[in-house]
């Protein structure tokens, strides 16, 4: 991935008050933070959260410096939402949250969205008709929401990047980058 590549670029990622898989959160700010671009995460609530991994072990804490109520999708150009089955679960049901990727989707901005994150794509009411991937458990969601799941690595329609889980990371990331990079579609 080129250093660079994201000059003038901001990206939201969202972060759960709790639940939210670990890698899902840090690798993928970090790629796009490598590739230039400005980086807020968002939440609920801002300050310390603690995320997971593998779901129930304990991972690391960061900053939520945002709440989907402070800000607009408007404000940004890329979007990325974690897995973990709390995290993504407690996503859903927030209703800021969800505004905000329905209108990150209808403005046809780029997003990356995770393992069990495509719980919030069903939320939000922007599944049908794509095709994506996420947690193998999640298909008959995303089938139920209008969306066609296939089992790969990275799937990519109109912006909207999506993959299984944390071994998928590398290609996702790049791919997020990629759509990034490319702008609305």
């Amino acid at each position: 991935m080129m250093a660079d590549t994201l000059n003038d670029s901001n990206v939201a990622i969202f972060l759960a008050q709790r639940g939210t898989e670990e890698p899902e959160f840090t690798e993928p700010k970090q790629a796009v933070e490598d590739a230039g671009a400005s980086v807020d995460v968002l939440g609920t609530e801002t300050g310390e959260v603690e995320t997971v991994n593998s779901d129930l072990e304990p991972g690391g804490s960061y900053e939520i410096e945002k709440t989907f109520s402070e800000v607009s999708s408007d404000d940004y150009d890329g979007l990325v939402v974690p897995g973990g089955t709390v995290g993504a679960d407690t996503l859903r049901l927030d209703d800021d949250a969800v505004s905000f990727i329905r209108e990150f989707a209808e403005a046809t901005k780029p997003m990356g969205v995770i393992c069990h994150g495509p719980w919030t794509l069903v939320e939000a009411d922007v599944v049908e008709g794509r095709t994506l991937t996420s947690y193998p458990s999640l298909e008959t969601d995303i089938r139920n929401a209008g969306g066609e799941w296939v089992d790969e690595e990275v799937v990519v329609d109109e912006g909207m990047v999506t993959s299984r889980n944390p071994d998928d990371l590398p290609a996702f990331c790049e791919k997020v980058i990629e759509e990034i990079d490319e702008g609305q579609h």
